[in-house]
C-alpha cells in the first residue's frame, strides 16, 4: 500500500513541508549557495536571506528579530539554553521548576543537570492534565533560578495559562522558559503578551523543514546563556557552525506563511475537533483525555476501555495516528502525560493521538473513525 492511500493524522510528531517553502527554499541549494558568514557577495546574499527569515520568524511570536537564535529544532535549543542558562545562573541557585507531563527533550535534559546537582522539581498535574498555580507558587523558593513549562502539551494538547504563570514567577523574581512548539502555527502565539523570558520552537511542526528550529531570548530582561558549544561565532556566539541557509529561509517562509492562514486554519482545525470527538464517543469505551479543557483544535487523544493497546496500531495500519508513548527495542511503553494524567498503564497503552493539520479533511475523519471503530470492535471480541 502506498503512503497515499493512508490517512495521516499525526501532524504534532511532523507535517508536510509547504510547496511555497521548498519553492523558497531552492535557490540557496544552488545558485544562491553562499556561507552567511563569508565576506563577499555570496555570503552577504546569504546573510540577507537568513535576517529577512529572522524577521519573519520573529512576526509570528511577536518579538523583536534579534531574539531569535536559530538552531537545528527545539531539542537542541532546550540543551543548549537549560545548560546555558542554569550554568551562568549557578551562583543565584541551583532550584529549576517544571512539570512531569512535559516533553522528554525538556524532561532529559533537566535529568542530566540533575546529576550535575541541579534541584529540580517536578509539579504533578490533574486528571484533566492540568498544573495547579497555587502549588507552583508555593514551590518556588529563594534558591529557585528557572521555571520551565510548556504552552500546549503535544500529546492532549492540553493549552497551560503560561501568562498566569509567568506573572506568578516573575513576583518571586524567578524567569520562565517555555517550550511552544506545538502551539506556534496553531494559535496565537505572543511571546510579549505571555511574558516569557526564553522560549523553543521548530519550523517542521508549522510546514517547514526538519532540522531547524529557534531559541527566543528576552534582550530586555537581558537575558544570556553560557555557551557549551565551540568552534565559531555564528549566531552571536550562542551556537557555533554553518548556519542550515535553505532550512532557514524555509522555516521564515512558512512563518510567514502561517501567519497569513491562522485565523481560517485555527477555525477549519476546531471543525474538524469537533466532528472527530462527536463520532469518536459513540464507540463504546472510548474517552477524550482533557476533553474539556483549554486545547489545542487540532489535538485529541482517546483512550478505550477493554481493549488491547499493543495490537491498536497494527490493526490501523491505513491510518497514521501515534500511540504518544516511547517505543525502543520492541519495549512499548505507556505515555509519561497520561500516566502523569493518573491514566494506568493498560488505558494508556489503548490510548491514541490523533492530530490533524491544513491537507486534513471531513472525509478523512469520517474514514478514520470507521477503521477505529472496527479495530476497537475487533479487539474487544477478542479479548472478551
Amino acid at each position: 500500500m502506498s503512503l497515499t492511500e493512508k490517512i495521516y493524522l499525526d501532524y504534532n510528531a511532523t507535517t508536510p513541508t509547504d510547496p511555497r517553502v521548498v519553492e523558497a527554499m531552492l535557490p540557496y541549494f544552488t545558485q544562491n549557495f553562499g556561507n552567511a558568514s563569508s565576506d563577499h557577495s555570496f555570503g552577504w546574499h546569504a546573510e540577507d536571506a537568513v535576517e529577512t527569515a529572522r524577521e519573519q520568524v520573529a512576526k509570528l511570536v511577536n518579538c523583536r528579530p534579534n531574539e531569535i537564535t536559530f538552531t537545528s529544532g527545539a531539542t537542541e535549543a532546550a540543551n543548549l539554553v537549560l545548560f546555558g542558562f542554569c550554568k551562568r545562573n549557578r551562583d543565584k541557585g541551583n532550584h529549576i521548576i517544571s512539570c512531569k507531563a512535559e516533553h522528554k527533550a525538556v524532561l532529559e535534559t533537566l535529568e542530566a543537570l540533575e546529576s550535575k546537582g541541579f534541584e529540580v522539581t517536578y509539579l504533578d498535574v490533574d486528571k484533566q492534565g492540568n498544573i495547579d498555580l497555587n502549588v507552583l507558587k508555593d514551590t518556588i523558593k529563594p534558591s529557585t533560578i528557572l521555571v520551565s513549562l510548556m504552552l500546549a502539551n503535544n500529546e492532549t494538547g492540553i493549552i497551560h495559562p503560561l501568562k498566569s504563570i509567568t506573572e506568578i514567577s516573575h513576583s518571586k523574581n524567578v524567569p520562565v522558559m517555555s517550550d511552544i512548539t506545538q502551539a506556534v502555527g496553531k494559535i496565537p502565539v505572543d511571546l510579549q503578551d505571555l511574558g516569557l523570558d526564553i522560549a523553543i520552537f521548530s519550523s517542521h511542526k508549522l510546514y517547514g523543514p526538519k532540522g531547524v528550529g529557534a531559541l527566543y531570548l528576552n534582550k530586555s530582561k537581558n537575558i544570556s546563556i553560557n555557551k557549551h558549544l565551540f568552534g565559531g561565532s555564528h549566531e552571536k556566539g550562542v551556537r557555533p557552525g554553518t548556519l542550515n541557509v535553505p532550512g532557514i529561509v524555509g522555516f521564515g517562509t512558512a512563518c510567514k506563511i502561517a501567519q497569513q492562514v491562522l485565523e481560517e486554519n485555527q477555525h477549519k482545525l476546531k471543525t474538524l475537533q469537533i466532528q472527530l470527538e462527536e463520532k469518536l464517543l459513540e464507540i463504546d469505551g472510548a474517552t477524550i483525555n482533557g476533553q474539556n479543557e483549554n486545547r489545542l483544535p487540532n489535538t485529541t487523544n482517546v483512550s478505550f476501555k477493554e481493549v488491547d493497546g499493543t495490537k491498536l496500531l497494527r490493526y490501523l495500519n491505513t491510518l497514521a495516528v501515534s500511540r504518544g508513548s516511547a517505543c525502543t527495542a520492541n519495549q512499548v511503553n505507556p505515555s509519561h502525560v497520561l500516566n502523569a494524567m493518573g491514566v494506568e498503564d493498560e488505558l494508556a497503552l489503548a490510548s491514541l493521538r490523533i492530530s490533524t493539520g491544513r491537507n486534513t479533511t471531513s472525509e478523512d475523519i469520517a474514514n478514520a473513525v470507521s477503521q477505529i471503530r472496527k479495530a476497537v470492535n475487533q479487539l474487544k471480541t477478542i479479548t472478551v
